[in-house]
C-alpha cells in the first residue's frame, strides 16, 4: 500500500527568515494514488500582522485568525495525520521551508518525509510550459472555478487531481482501483467501474451450430489441423 499526502499552506508572506508565518495547512490523503476522503485542515494564528498583499491572495485577515490556535498547539495532530507518508507539494521548497521553520520555533525536529515536488514533475513532463497550478488545471481540463482565492485545503484537492494526471492520468487510478477494490465513483468524479454480472450472458452459439461444427471437423479426418483446436 502506498500512502501519500497532498499538502498546501498559506502564509503571511514569502520568507520565514523575514518573520513571515504559516496561517493555514490543508492536506488530502491518497492511498495507492486514490483520494480516500480523509483530510486535515487548520487555520493558525500567526501572532503578527497580515500584509495587504498576502490578504489579497488568500483572504485571511488578522481578525479572522485572532482566535485560531497557534502552530505549537496543532503540531502533534498535523504530524499524526501525515505520519511517514510521502508528501506531494507544488513548489515544495516554499511549503517545507515554512513548515520546518514553524517546527523549529516550536522546539520540534524537521519533517523527515520524502517529498515529491509537482512543479518539478510538471517541468519534466511539459518542458517550457507554464507549470502554475492554474496553468496545469487548464492543460488537463480540471475545473478550478472555485479557486477565486487561494485556500490550502481546496488547493490540495485540486493538486491531487493534477498529480494524478502528471503520473499517468486516469488510467493509473482506474488500474489501482481494480487492485484495491475501491469504488471508482468514490475516487474519480463521474467515473464508474463495471461490476460483474449477477447472471452470465447466454452463449451466442446454439447447440445445433456446435454439433454441426463438430461433424464438420470429424469429417476432415484425425490428421486435420482443425482437430487439434477441438480438443
Amino acid at each position: 500500500m502506498t500512502r501519500e499526502i497532498v499538502l498546501d499552506t498559506e502564509t503571511t508572506g514569502l520568507s520565514p527568515a523575514s518573520g513571515d508565518r504559516l496561517v493555514e495547512i490543508g492536506c488530502v490523503e491518497l492511498i495507492n494514488h486514490i483520494p480516500t476522503g480523509q483530510t486535515f485542515h487548520v487555520y493558525i494564528n500567526p501572532q503578527r500582522s497580515m500584509p495587504e498583499e498576502a490578504f489579497r491572495v488568500h483572504g485571511l485577515s488578522e481578525e479572522f485568525l485572532a482566535d485560531k490556535p497557534l502552530f505549537k498547539d496543532v503540531e502533534a495532530d498535523f504530524r499524526a495525520f501525515i505520519g511517514d507518508a510521502t508528501l506531494i507539494i507544488h513548489n515544495a521548497a516554499f511549503d517545507m521551508g515554512f513548515l520546518n521553520a514553524e517546527l523549529e520555533k516550536a522546539g520540534q525536529r524537521a519533517l523527515p518525509n520524502v517529498v515529491i515536488d509537482t512543479v518539478q514533475l510538471a517541468r519534466q513532463k511539459h518542458p517550457g510550459a507554464r507549470v502554475s497550478l492554474d496553468a496545469l488545471c487548464k492543460t488537463y481540463g480540471i475545473d478550478n472555478s472555485r479557486r477565486t482565492l487561494h485556500g490550502a485545503l481546496l488547493d490540495s484537492e485540486i493538486l491531487a487531481e493534477v498529480y494524478l494526471e502528471l503520473i499517468g492520468g486516469k488510467q493509473v487510478s482506474l488500474a489501482l482501483i481494480a487492485e484495491s477494490n475501491v469504488s471508482g465513483a468514490d475516487a474519480i468524479a463521474g467515473r464508474t467501474i463495471a461490476l460483474p454480472r449477477p447472471t452470465s450472458l447466454p452463449p451466442r452459439i446454439s447447440q445445433a451450430e456446435r454439433e454441426a461444427h463438430a461433424a464438420f471437423v470429424a469429417g476432415l479426418g484425425p490428421e486435420a489441423l482443425w482437430a487439434s483446436y477441438d480438443k
